[in-house]
């Protein structure tokens, strides 16, 4: 009678086991699934912008020289102007691949020095955007003046609107980074952050030679 009711004991607490550990499986391919979601729906959002700064390239590309009687974009490039910009936006990826390889190594304080340096990094490439356009604008070369000057705000714009996006993205991370350290989603967060701002990186150099050097040619 006691063997029989051990083997019952036995065989319930198999059961129990058994359920438990297909709960947990049925839990990690839930999560697997939803992981793969976001990858691909973030895959498919960076693929639209693709799109969307390529139809911007085309469109400047055939308006750059209806200037209207005007001066060309040649004439009011700063070319070591520009330069200063790039560098800064070039050296704020480099910071960020620092940030990331902090946070493989679950480094918070470095981790968070480097996010903000990249930020400030990125911030400067934004200020000094809209201080060229501020210029622009104040000397009569605004967006209504020629189609040229129109083809040039809404590319050069689009992008630093991208940037800005960026640094808000990036100044939550930075708080979330600060109250709740390195865990797994501050981890997938970031890595989704910094494909977008690498793909920032990627599209100015673009603009860079195909709208600066290129114009001041």
């Amino acid at each position: 009678m006691t063997e029989l009711v051990m083997e019952r004991e036995m065989a319930t607490a198999i059961d129990h086991h058994n359920g438990n550990h297909d709960h947990d499986h049925s839990h990690d391919d839930h999560q697997h699934h939803n992981d793969d979601i976001d990858v691909f729906g973030f895959w498919i959002y960076i693929m639209t912008d693709c799109v969307l700064f390529a139809t911007l390239f085309a469109a400047y590309s055939v308006l750059e020289g209806a200037t209207f009687s005007g001066p060309t974009l040649k004439q009011l490039i700063s070319l070591p102007y520009v330069l200063t910009e790039t560098m800064c936006l070039l050296a704020s990826s480099f910071t960020y691949g620092l940030v990331m390889l902090s946070i493989y190594k679950h480094k918070r304080n470095f981790a968070l020095f480097w996010l903000t340096l990249t930020f400030f990094l990125g911030l400067s490439f934004v200020g000094l955007e809209v201080h060229e356009f501020i210029h622009l604008y104040s000397d009569g070369h605004s967006w209504h003046v020629s189609a040229a000057l129109s083809a040039f705000f809404t590319l050069v714009g689009t992008h630093g609107t991208h940037v800005s996006i960026g640094l808000i993205w990036m100044a939550l991370m930075i708080c979330q980074l600060a109250k709740y350290g390195v865990t797994p989603q501050i981890n997938k967060r970031l890595t989704y952050l910094g494909l977008f701002w690498h793909f920032l990186d990627i599209v100015w150099i673009f603009v860079f030679t195909i709208v600066y050097l290129m114009g001041a040619i």
